[in-house]
């Protein structure tokens, strides 16, 4: 296993991804040495391998917007193959806007194009021999689950749900009193009253042990685990296990003593002013690119519908501090008459011009003046209304630990989980949130950034 931004990650995922881009890079040499009679010493040009990287780079990004690195349970291999020629299309397309911009960085005439073939070819028989290995579960970690109460379930959903985590629950111990007993939980053997864990784990075949409890006070069975810890059995903590394959901190499970004693949060003056260059940068090329867009918006909207081209409302960031936040109106003059209201699926207060701008997130581009002024970030959790504010500090543990940062236009939470406007959306998003404020970092914000484009081309989460 690996770990990026605080998640474990297979190492044959690794392998994967490394694997396909250099099939790539190794169709396009394949194709132009044959081009040229096979003739190795036009391989020493540098120019010429700086073309082909470029080329490889930009098939591999278009691989990953179409997510062709996400196994899903159920994957088939039709869906893959028709989601492979629609990504290779795209790059095809991107390719060409950049060849006849900057036709030097041509490789030669129809190079790219016959080199395609070659890498269908082989990313085909990659693509089902990983999948073949995802099946056998070769490179997976069995592990022996030791819980009480819903916690042990909701880990087994996010498992078994996710498809490429690189663990899967060969066994359950459950420590329930003999009470509900059940035989098996989604396909897992359950155990009870269980004083060998050496055993059990032999049984099973599992390597490790991840406790799941819903409360430990006087029930963790601190005898056998150690036991299994001396024998060099991992004991992985239920929370901390969860929160490395989810990419969330699950919220209703920890206690105060997990947040102060877990590595993590760190705000150092080097990262902090690296993410407000960051932030200043992205604002400023955004706001430069989008320009002509901003000028059709506005005309669009005042067209549209009476009223201002742009809403302002007050938010809460940092440290509780209430800022006006600038987007642009989606929404009828006099969508909150009657007072403050989530927002809804298919909401009867939005524009026709303001349905169009939410699915696009053009509504979201004037935020950019915020991120300049100081405001906001461009990444990080986003920024709430006071009265909800007020609401939800009251109803969820830990909101209030979301104002320890900038607010963002972007962040962990919206690349990870679907527009929402309730309470218990409220509750979903936070366990992203803090995620996002304990392994904050520059590096992470560039990846939120990349996965943004990705979310805004493919329309995900919009309302």
């Amino acid at each position: 296993m690996f770990t990026l931004f605080g998640k474990k990650y297979p190492v044959r995922k690794l392998l994967f991804f490394s694997g396909e881009g250099l099939f790539i890079l190794f169709s396009l040499v394949l194709v132009y040495l044959s081009r040229h009679g096979w003739n190795f010493v036009l391989l020493h040009t540098p120019v010429l391998w700086a073309k082909l990287v470029l080329i490889s780079l930009v098939c591999l990004l278009s691989l990953y917007y179409h997510g062709l690195y996400t196994f899903r349970a159920g994957y088939s291999y039709l869906e893959m193959a028709i989601t492979l020629f629609q990504a290779l299309g795209w790059a095809s397309i991107a390719l060409g806007f950049l060849f006849f911009v900057l036709p030097s960085l041509m490789p030669g005439k129809w190079i790219y194009a016959r080199s395609i073939l070659v890498f269908v070819a082989i990313s085909s028989v990659w693509r089902f021999a990983y999948v073949v290995i995802l099946k056998k579960g070769v490179g997976t970690t069995p592990l022996l689950l030791v819980g009480q109460g819903d916690f042990p379930e909701k880990i087994i959903n996010e498992v078994q749900g996710h498809g490429d985590c690189g663990f899967k629950i060969s066994g359950i111990i459950l420590l329930n009193g003999g009470k509900d007993r059940q035989e098996s939980i989604k396909g897992i053997p359950c155990f009870y009253n269980v004083e060998d864990y050496m055993s059990c784990l032999k049984e099973t075949g599992a390597e490790g042990i991840v406790v799941a409890m819903d409360e430990r006070r006087g029930r963790l069975p601190v005898q056998e685990l150690l036991r299994c810890k001396m024998q060099g059995i991992a004991v992985l903590e239920g929370e901390t296990f969860y929160e490395e394959i989810t990419g969330k901190i699950i919220v209703d499970k920890i206690n105060p003593s997990w947040l102060i004693f877990h590595e993590g949060f760190q705000k150092s003056w080097f990262m902090m002013t690296g993410k407000r260059v960051v932030a200043i940068l992205a604002s400023i090329v955004g706001l430069l690119i989008s320009f002509p867009v901003i000028c059709l918006t506005a005309i669009l909207i005042k067209i549209d519908s009476p009223g201002p081209v742009l809403f302002r409302q007050e938010r809460v960031g940092k440290d509780g501090r209430v800022f006006t936040l600038v987007k642009f109106r989606s929404m009828r003059s006099d969508a909150e008459d009657k007072g403050a209201r989530w927002a809804k699926k298919d909401d009867d207060r939005v524009t026709r011009v303001g349905r169009i701008i939410r699915k696009l997130r053009i509504d979201e581009i004037p935020q950019m003046w915020n991120v300049l002024k100081g405001d906001m970030s461009f990444v990080g959790p986003r920024p709430e209304r006071p009265v909800f504010v007020s609401q939800l500090r009251e109803l969820i543990a830990y909101y209030d630990q979301r104002h320890t940062v900038q607010p963002g236009i972007t962040g962990w939470a919206q690349i990870n989980y679907p527009y929402g406007a309730s309470v218990e959306d409220a509750m979903e998003k936070l366990t992203y949130d803090l995620y996002y404020i304990k392994h904050m970092s520059v590096v992470l914000d560039l990846y939120i950034i990349l996965k943004t484009v990705k979310t805004i081309l493919f329309r995900e989460g919009a309302r």
